[in-house]
C-alpha cells in the first residue's frame, strides 16, 4: 500500500482539509470526487466499492484519513464526522486501544468507522509463499516469538514497544474485533480484500475503561462464585488477547456447541484447542483451589451471560456451592447442553444429602471416563 500523504480528506460541498505536518489549512473549495480519487490513490476499485457498500464516501461527514491524523479529528469533531474511514494498517499503532477509544470519541452514536489489518494468518501466508518450507518454519517461528509473544510478557512488554515504536504488531482477526467491541463499537461486516481484512463496526457506546482485558499467558476471567460473588478463575490462555468481548457476538453468530461452550470459535488458537482437548487449560484453577473460592469437583464456573442463561432454580441452587475444577456433567458423561444442566441437578441434590462422600464418588467416576476416553474437553 503506499503511502496516503497528509491528508484528511472529506467530501462534496466541503472545504478539504490539507494537513502539512501536525498543522491544519483551511483550503479551497473541492468537487465530490476528492475523497475517491484518494482512496483510489492508495487502493483500489475493488476497496472502493466496498467502502460504498456502506458510506457515501463523497459525503462531507465522511473523513478519510490516516491513523496519525486522529487527534486532528478531535479538534475538528464539531464538524460532525459520522464515517471515518481510516486505509493504512493498524498494526503500526503504538497505542491501538487509544487510537480506537478517541474514534469513537469524534464519532456520534451510530457513527461508522472501517479501517483495516493485516492479521496473523495473512502474514504467515506471505511468509510460507516467499521462503523455502523449512526456512520459511525458522522464520515464523522468530516472528512468533518476537512479535506475539514478547509484546505479551509483563514487564518485557514495554522493552519491545520502546525497540520496534509500536510497528510490525501482530494481531489476529479475533484480537481485532475484541479491540473494537472493547473500544464501544459493533461489529457491522468485515471482509478480507487485497491480503487485508477490512472491518465496518458501528458506534454503540462508550469504550471499556475498565482496561483488564486477558492478554498474559496466564489470566484471570471474571466467574460466578458461591453466594453469587464474582470470582477471578485462572487459566491458561487458549484464546486470543481481548477474546472475552467477543463472547455475545460468537454466540449470536454460531449459537453452542452439543458441550454448551460457543461453537465454531475463531477466537480458539491452534495450541489452545490442544490445551482443552486434554484439560491441559484447567490446570491453573488449582490455585483457585488452593484460595478457597472454587473445589475440585462443583459445578463448572460460569460468565454473567451464561449463567443468567441458565433456569431459574439452577441459579439460585448453584450458588449455594462452590464452583469446581470437575464438573458433573463429566462424572455422568452428560456433556451436551441440556444434558449438563440435569448433571448438575443429581449433583446438587447428592450432594445435599451427602457432601463429602458424593464429591469423592463424582471424582473417582469423573478420572474413570477421562482416562477411558469417553469424555474430553472441547
Amino acid at each position: 500500500m503506499r503511502n496516503i500523504g497528509s491528508h484528511i480528506a472529506y467530501g462534496a460541498n466541503a472545504s478539504t482539509w490539507n494537513v502539512q505536518g501536525e498543522t491544519l489549512k483551511n483550503s479551497k473549495h473541492t468537487k465530490g470526487g476528492n475523497s475517491k480519487r484518494r482512496i483510489l490513490e492508495n487502493t483500489s476499485m475493488q476497496v472502493l466499492s466496498y467502502l460504498e457498500q456502506h458510506i457515501n464516501v463523497s459525503e462531507r461527514s465522511t473523513a478519510v484519513i490516516q491513523n496519525t491524523q486522529v487527534d486532528q479529528l478531535l479538534q475538528r469533531k464539531y464538524l460532525g464526522f459520522r464515517n471515518i474511514v481510516t486505509l493504512d494498517l493498524i498494526n503500526h499503532n503504538r497505542r491501538l486501544t487509544e487510537h480506537l477509544f478517541k474514534i469513537n470519541e469524534v464519532l456520534p452514536d451510530a457513527g461508522l468507522h472501517i479501517g483495516c489489518v493485516e492479521t496473523i494468518n495473512k502474514r504467515r501466508q506471505h511468509i510460507y509463499s516467499r521462503y523455502h518450507r523449512i526456512l520459511a518454519h525458522l522464520i515464523w517461528f522468530y516472528c512468533f516469538v518476537i512479535h506475539r509473544i514478547w509484546p505479551k510478557i509483563p514487564y518485557l512488554s514495554s522493552i519491545y514497544f520502546l525497540l520496534t515504536k509500536g510497528k510490525y504488531r501482530w494481531i489476529s482477526m479475533a484480537e481485532t474485533m475484541g479491540r473494537l467491541v472493547s473500544s464501544g463499537f459493533s461489529i457491522i461486516e468485515y471482509k478480507e480484500l487485497e491480503g487485508k481484512l477490512f472491518y465496518v463496526v458501528m458506534k454503540t457506546g462508550q469504550p471499556d475503561h475498565n482496561m483488564e482485558p486477558s492478554y498474559a499467558p496466564l489470566f484471570p476471567m471474571k466467574r460466578i462464585g458461591k453466594n453469587g460473588k464474582t470470582i477471578k478463575v485462572y487459566k491458561i490462555r487458549t484464546m486470543h488477547p481481548f477474546s472475552e468481548y467477543l463472547q455475545d457476538y460468537v454466540i449470536k453468530l454460531n449459537g453452542y456447541n452439543p458441550v454448551g461452550k460457543p461453537a465454531n470459535d475463531f477466537r480458539l488458537t491452534s495450541w489452545g484447542k490442544f490445551f482443552r482437548k486434554y484439560w491441559i487449560d484447567e490446570l491453573p484453577q488449582l490455585i483457585n483451589v488452593l484460595r478457597g473460592n472454587m473445589a475440585i469437583v462443583g459445578m463448572r464456573p460460569l460468565s454473567q451471560s451464561r449463567f443468567d442463561e441458565l433456569p431459574t432454580d439452577i441459579q439460585l441452587k448453584r450458588i449455594q456451592f462452590k464452583p469446581g475444577c470437575i464438573p458433573p456433567y463429566v462424572a455422568l458423561n452428560m456433556p451436551d447442553k441440556d444434558a449438563n444442566i440435569e448433571a448438575e441437578r443429581i449433583y446438587m441434590a447428592a450432594k445435599e444429602k451427602a457432601p463429602f462422600l458424593t464429591d469423592v464418588k463424582y471424582f473417582f467416576m469423573a478420572l474413570g471416563n477421562i482416562l477411558s476416553g469417553k469424555i474430553r474437553s472441547s
